[in-house]
């Protein structure tokens, strides 16, 4: 009888990308994937450690876990579990704790599936971390991930990533086109190209992220490219004026912020200042006007201020974007942040989340009302609820039909009708209008 293994991702596109690598890795040695309710003999969480609540969530999903299957063997893998592996170890119920290396070789480390007293953990210091692991989310979502790049060279001072991924790396050009093929053929319409810092990749072997996307922009089988987050400072004009003119590459950037005041921005150790910020947004909507831009921002990091955030605020009220991603700053040990001001309370940090989290909903609306009436192309995706399903535009507005079958992973032309007040458009679709209340 074939074991039974079950996947749990916390976080990032990332770690959806690496968890369906480990998964292939489980199926290729006789393992038959699951559902995490279908009592698998095997859990395995990719957690994420990008904030305390994800530190968090990872006990709430092992706890959840041994409900389930009180026999279950549970290995918990991924950015948390490279920080703090003692830490997981000593979590009920968790047998097995593999760090950044080691989680791609977890079947070499799967034992009899005996539950341990306590969980054995296997995870080498992140400087010996180097290799690199390609491969790209399948059968979870319709759009899939692919991993162009891993690691991170810059050391914000907020962030853990260097430490848990340890150095930027990736493959080559032509290792990379290749995956993008094999996603392709296994009826990928969209790719999100994703990584830690994917700007930086090709980094030190003389390739370059601009020559990548007009590599991939030549491969036939793949409808259309998205590119996920890119810092700032590595978005150069180039590569907005590629995308600008590209056949598959599609108008979305998530370019990440994290503040809009230049004190706090020298203070995070980021690599630009707003000047430079405000420049990328402008040439960007100068040569894709309906272009999506979604920005990363971070509130209650030490030494800001209420000015600082009024600035941070007003900063982005003038930039013409079209959603946030707002992260309340949470303590992270190891982190420069912890000794460079005054510790922002908590309900301050609330507050200011809340109302940036207010400003991106107003930034939304208006991103969707100036689409209203125009011809989009929406991929679909297979999530079913209440007789309707979603979908994306290629410059990501979601939009809302009645449930259709046929309409899974097929890129559709549509006429956006209006606002639904549930944060998605409804559409008409071209080849077959749907009637509107």
């Amino acid at each position: 009888m074939f074991k039974k293994v079950a996947f749990y991702t916390l976080g990032c596109k990332l770690n959806f990308s690496e968890t369906s690598t480990i998964s292939k890795q489980f199926e290729n040695e006789g393992f038959a994937k699951v559902e995490f309710e279908e009592r698998p003999d095997i859990f395995v969480i990719n957690t994420c450690s990008v904030t305390e609540n994800a530190d968090k969530k990872c006990k709430v999903i092992v706890s959840r876990a041994m409900k389930i299957n009180p026999k279950g063997f549970v290995v918990v893998i991924g950015c948390y579990a490279q920080l703090k592996p003692n830490e997981i170890a000593a979590i009920k119920g968790v047998d097995l704790v593999l760090g950044a290396n080691e989680k791609f070789k977890i079947t070499e480390h799967i034992n009899d599936l005996s539950k341990n007293l306590e969980g054995v953990v296997h995870a080498n210091e992140i400087k010996n971390t180097k290799d690199f692991v390609a491969g790209f989310s399948s059968g979870d979502r319709t759009r899939t991930f692919l991993k162009v790049q891993d690691g991170c060279n810059y050391f914000c001072a907020f962030c853990t990533i260097p430490l848990a991924r340890g150095r930027s790396r990736s493959a080559s050009i032509s290792e990379t086109v290749k995956k993008a093929k094999e996603a392709a053929a296994l009826g990928a319409k969209e790719i999100v190209l994703t990584g830690v810092n994917i700007g930086d990749f090709g980094q030190p072997k003389g390739e370059n992220f601009l020559d990548l996307i007009k590599m991939l922009d030549s491969i036939e089988e793949v409808e259309r490219f998205r590119i996920s987050s890119i810092e700032p400072n590595l978005l150069t004009d180039e590569i907005v004026k590629f995308v600008a003119t590209s056949n598959k590459f599609v108008p979305h950037f998530h370019i990440p912020l994290q503040s809009g005041s230049d004190k706090i921005l020298k203070l995070m150790r980021r690599r630009y200042l707003t000047d430079v910020y405000q420049n990328r947004i402008e040439l960007i909507k100068k040569l894709m006007p309906d272009c999506s831009i979604g920005i990363d921002v971070i509130v209650g990091f030490p030494g800001e201020t209420e000015e600082d955030f009024l600035t941070t605020y007003n900063f982005i009220n003038t930039l013409d974007c079209s959603y946030l991603h707002v992260f309340t700053y949470s303590e992270r040990d190891n982190t420069t942040a912890l000794r460079l001001g005054e510790v922002v309370p908590i309900a301050t940090r609330q507050e200011r989340n809340k109302k940036l989290r207010i400003l991106s909903e107003k930034k939304k609306q208006n991103f969707y009302q100036n689409n209203i009436g125009s011809i989009k192309s929406v991929l679909f995706e297979a999530e079913q609820d209440e007789n309707f399903m979603y979908g994306f535009s290629e410059n990501y507005v979601k939009v809302k039909v009645p449930y259709n079958e046929s309409l899974i992973n097929k890129i559709e032309k549509v006429k956006l009708i209006k606002t639904n007040g549930e944060g998605m458009v409804e559409v008409a679709i071209m080849s077959n209008p749907i009637e509107q209340n």
